[in-house]
């Protein structure tokens, strides 16, 4: 294979990946992302209290979940306030920064309230609950 060929094909590739993740990046600008790690006690009651029923609610619909273990946060992307240091620990991210976050876990109340409050944020809030 030519070299002009070669590199022909590698830029044609490297231009459909960046448009590709370009086209994801622009198709959701908003996205809640839970930092958590194995043997976390309030991941898991946070995982039987709310993940069952999140992606049914119009908040799931504005900030779809999006899952990253703690020790991974460098390679998210996001740009954070400041690191997380706790687990389970929610950010509310618009446009790749951090717009708040909601450190661990209590019930299932106090997180819907805190959500709906740094939704509110958002440039295009969720609609209320009916």
């Amino acid at each position: 294979m030519s070299v002009r060929l070669f590199r022909t094909r590698f830029l044609l590739a490297l231009a459909a990946l960046t448009a590709g993740f370009l086209a994801g990046a622009v198709a959701q600008a908003s996205e809640l992302v839970m930092f958590e790690q194995g043997g976390c006690v309030y991941c898991a009651r946070w995982n039987r209290d709310v993940a069952p029923v999140y992606d049914k609610t119009a908040e799931a619909k504005v900030l779809p979940l999006r899952r990253i273990d703690i020790g991974q946060q460098s390679k998210a992307g996001l740009a954070l306030v400041s690191p997380v240091l706790y687990t389970p620990t929610f950010v509310v991210v618009d446009n790749g920064k951090e717009i708040g976050r909601i450190t661990g876990y209590i019930s299932d109340d106090s997180f819907w309230g805190l959500l709906d409050s740094l939704a509110a944020k958002l440039e295009t809030p969720p609609q209320p609950k009916s």
